[in-house]
């Protein structure tokens, strides 16, 4: 059964996770396996990685899958369906340039009139003076007035009419531009299928699943935070904003979202061993053969058929082509030949079962056009380092002579480049692009006759995959929502996959979308600090803590107290069981005042120390129906001069290592916490003395606060 014979088995969406850069789809085909085993899976977006697909039985039919390939299709649209917003652009830029036409025939018309001057006869010779008659003058002057402010009435009409043409006509090209890329914009509507070559079951109901990479789709994550006053629990919701443009809409499928890096390296490094002696171990073998004997000879009767015409030649001019031979093929081995190539058998197949069966899109182990055979295909020799020659015109065989050519100038004298590198000693090591067979082209007749009949790498993606790729990766450069971080500067060390609670729907129109993952149990307590020494005001603050086993990404955090929405604070990376503080802003009905004073007095037995005794008075006030507990943070100096002591009689204390959060406390930080009641006053005293001796005292006095 030919591909194009294979039965269309339509796909359905299921589940999408999008990594931090990507992501990564699958899809669901059923249908009845035919005699032939081949089936199309129709619905793959143009924006697709080739190199991520993969394909796996995912029911217990005993079918599995041995071959996997990518084609290209093209269908037309219904009219009614594709092209909406491209017809209405197209009929406002229509009316707009007929607004724009009406004012500019207006404007002229009005150039006209007022170019209106009254023009007396040609006096002759022998006339005599004749009087201006000024009611003509005055009517024609009146006329043109007259006619002038009509116009310019008119005029308003039309440059208003031409102003609202042009905001509709911005207006819909920045829907276009905003569209869903999963709807064309064309009457033809391109996509990638999957060529399936199942095997194991015969005729029978068997559902597939398919996997893909996209690029063009990112996430960041967002917080809603809900609680009540004098509660120690609250509800903290993980969403996130998702933005793609992969070419397909999301429509009732099942997100999760990822912190790692779709497309890092995971290929594990190899170890090989060294012995000493003769006796070494056999090399891997690197997946390349000489090609065949008498390969030149193929395309004699090519060459001795008639001469080629020079590429971009002029008309009537044809002449033989010299080729100089290209450069060696690049090489570089980048690793052993894939499972069951050396037998010749397809290695793309592998898996223990039906349900493990994974068919991947490369490599195929025959290149279209070669014969069914356990050899491998035939590639050209390679050199390490060096770039891959373009195809060009091989030279015409001397038996073939070509006409004369047409007059012209002399063409210009070679360029003499530099000299080609020396070949290596050794066999060719082909490098990765080279192993990769499905990627490889055969060179036809018209190459050079070093390249002729063999292959070599292809150009990669064609320019309309590459457009829709490149199109689908501008969404990495969307503006991030206030306070957000993106995942992978925020996760750190670790890779987290949180999944949706409910499916969601996100178009394919390169905006943010808000889907909400789930609710995240957390600690919640809440906190009051007060640093008098640099701000006399109380501050709210929350102390969560994280009691699950995955971390919470740094974010924005939307905060609704007592079912009132407060602010949007940054929410830091909280890893699992870590503890941090939200802070949400001043407290105004909690009041703080803070007095201080010095005294300063001498001390010894030839008062040569210096006594400065620093007292500080400090008064809460709550004003709020609940009682709180406030954090008081105080400092005194500190000295690394064994000399000056400092003595402290206050009931302060110093921070602790496992005081809540991830702050660090400078050196000499004190903290009262205090319970203060529902509308009761608490005043805290404290002070401490700094001696200093007469050897240290500063010049000119001591510094003081």
């Amino acid at each position: 059964m030919t591909a194009g014979a294979a039965p269309r088995w339509a796909s359905v969406l299921d589940s999408v996770v999008v990594y931090a850069q990507g992501a990564l789809c699958r899809r669901l085909a059923r249908g009845t396996v035919p005699a032939g085993g081949q089936v199309r899976v129709t619905g793959l977006p143009r924006s697709l990685d080739p190199d991520s697909l993969r394909a796996r039985v995912v029911d217990a039919s005993g079918t599995r899958v041995t071959e996997a390939r990518l084609e290209v299709e093209a269908e037309p649209r219904d009219a009614d369906l594709a092209g909406e917003l491209l017809r209405e652009v197209e009929r406002l830029r229509d009316a707009c340039a007929a607004a724009q036409g009406r004012r500019d025939r207006q404007l002229t018309l009005i150039e006209e009139v007022g170019a209106l001057r009254p023009v007396p006869p040609a006096r002759r010779k022998d006339d005599p003076h004749r009087r201006t008659p000024a009611d003509a003058w005055l009517n024609l002057s009146a006329f043109v007035d007259e006619r002038l402010t009509g116009l310019h009435g008119r005029l308003r009409e039309l440059e208003e009419e031409l102003r609202q043409a042009e905001h509709d006509l911005s207006v819909a090209v920045d829907k276009l531009s905003r569209a869903s890329t999963d709807a064309p914009s064309a009457h033809v509507a391109a996509s990638f299928c999957a060529v399936l070559t199942l095997d194991g079951a015969g005729e029978a109901e068997t559902e597939v699943e398919v996997e893909y990479g996209v690029p063009g789709a990112v996430w960041v994550p967002t917080y809603r935070l809900t609680y009540r006053q004098g509660e120690e629990n609250g509800r903290l919701l993980l969403r996130a904003s998702v933005a793609q443009r992969t070419g397909e809409d999301w429509t009732g499928v099942r997100i999760a979202l990822a912190t790692a890096d779709l497309r890092r390296r995971t290929g594990l490094p190899r170890l090989r061993s060294i012995r000493i002696g003769r006796s070494q171990p056999a090399p891997a073998s690197p997946g390349w053969r000489e090609p065949p004997a008498g390969l030149t000879g193929l395309f004699a009767g090519y060459d001795a058929a008639a001469p080629r015409p020079v590429p971009n030649a002029p008309a009537g001019m044809v002449q033989a082509v010299p080729v100089a031979p290209p450069p060696p093929a690049p090489g570089g081995y980048g690793g052993p030949p894939f499972a069951g190539e050396a037998e010749g058998h397809p290695p793309q197949a592998f898996g223990s079962g039906p349900g493990d069966t994974v068919a991947r899109s490369r490599p195929r182990s025959r290149p279209a056009g070669l014969p069914r055979t356990g050899a491998r295909p035939a590639m050209a020799p390679a050199a390490p380092g060096a770039a891959p020659s373009p195809p060009a015109m091989s030279a015409a065989p001397p038996a073939a002579a070509p006409p004369a050519p047409v007059a012209g100038p002399p063409p210009p004298a070679p360029v003499a480049g530099p000299p080609p590198p020396a070949p290596v000693a050794g066999p060719p090591q082909p490098n990765v692009t080279e192993l990769d067979y499905s990627a490889l082209v055969l060179s036809g007749p018209d190459a050079p006759e070093d390249r002729r009949g063999r292959l070599f790498p292809g150009a990669g993606l064609d320019p309309v995959t590459a457009e829709y790729r490149r199109r689908a990766e501008t969404v990495a450069a969307l503006p991030l929502p206030g306070h957000t971080v993106r995942p992978r500067e925020s996760a750190g060390s670790f890779d987290h996959r949180f999944d949706a609670a409910a499916p969601a729907d996100i178009p394919s129109d390169g905006t943010w979308h808000s889907v909400t993952v789930g609710e995240v149990p957390v600690g919640l307590r809440t906190a009051y600090i007060c640093v008098p020494p640099v701000e006399q005001t109380v501050y709210t603050t929350l102390v969560l803590s994280n009691a699950t086993g995955q971390a919470m990404l740094a974010g924005p955090v939307e905060v609704t107290v007592d079912g009132e929405f407060l602010l949007t604070a940054s929410l830091p990376t909280l890893a699992p069981g870590g503890v941090c503080r939200v802070g949400l802003g001043p407290a105004e009905a909690i009041g703080v005042t803070r007095r201080t004073n010095l005294h300063e007095s001498t001390a010894g037995l030839r008062n040569n120390v210096t006594v400065l005794d620093h007292r500080v008075h400090v008064e809460l006030a709550n004003r709020l129906a609940v009682p709180v507990s406030v954090e008081v943070r105080e400092r005194v100096p500190v000295t690394s001069e064994a000399d000056v002591r400092i003595e402290e009689r206050a009931d302060w204390v110093a921070p602790e290592d496992h005081d809540e959060g991830p702050e660090r406390h400078a050196p000499g930080t004190r903290l009262w916490r205090v319970e203060l009641p529902a509308g009761a006053t608490v005043a805290l005293d404290g002070s401490y003395e700094i001696r200093i001796p007469a050897g240290k005292a500063l010049t000119g006095g001591n510094r003081r606060s």
